[in-house]
């Protein structure tokens, strides 16, 4: 099993940045490997996504099933897919400014545990899976830059 654990301080809302996160549908504009998103189930506290991966020549599709508290996190879960276990989760962690609004930054914390469900996935995925997974923070920091602006 393969782990990325990243975290980063950034000057965009705890609501702002779990906005972007659980806005499946707007994935394939952003993040490069997202060739489709497919939102297959609303649920009370989430949603069931199906996303199509299309990178440097390999293509697969995977599902996840998200718990999301608002603005707190989002855990997600393997449905389906070429895995033999995909966990993860997002934490959004408001900071307090002195003097300042506490809601105006947050510590984004990214963790994701997977592995594949055999070893010719894994030969033809991981290389291209763990670059996905290495850079998935830096794709929502940049998107967060594109629909709210520097900061």
């Amino acid at each position: 099993m393969k782990r990325v654990a990243k975290s980063v301080l950034l000057w965009y809302s705890p609501r702002e940045m779990y906005t972007l996160v659980i806005g499946v549908s707007e994935y394939p504009q952003f993040l490069p490997w997202c060739e489709r998103a497919e939102l297959l189930e609303r649920h009370a506290d989430g949603v069931t996504a199906r996303l199509h991966l299309a990178y440097a020549g390999v293509r697969h599709a995977f599902t996840t099933r998200s718990r999301n508290a608002p603005d707190v996190s989002v855990q997600l879960a393997l449905v389906d897919g070429p895995f033999s276990q995909l966990d993860g989760n997002w934490h959004f962690i408001a900071l307090p400014i002195p003097g300042g609004d506490s809601s105006q930054a947050c510590r984004v914390q990214f963790q994701l545990d997977y592995a594949f469900s055999n070893s010719a996935l894994e030969a033809v995925l991981s290389p291209v899976f763990d670059r996905i997974a290495n850079t998935l923070v830096d794709s929502f920091v940049k998107r967060a830059e594109q629909v709210y602006g520097p900061r």
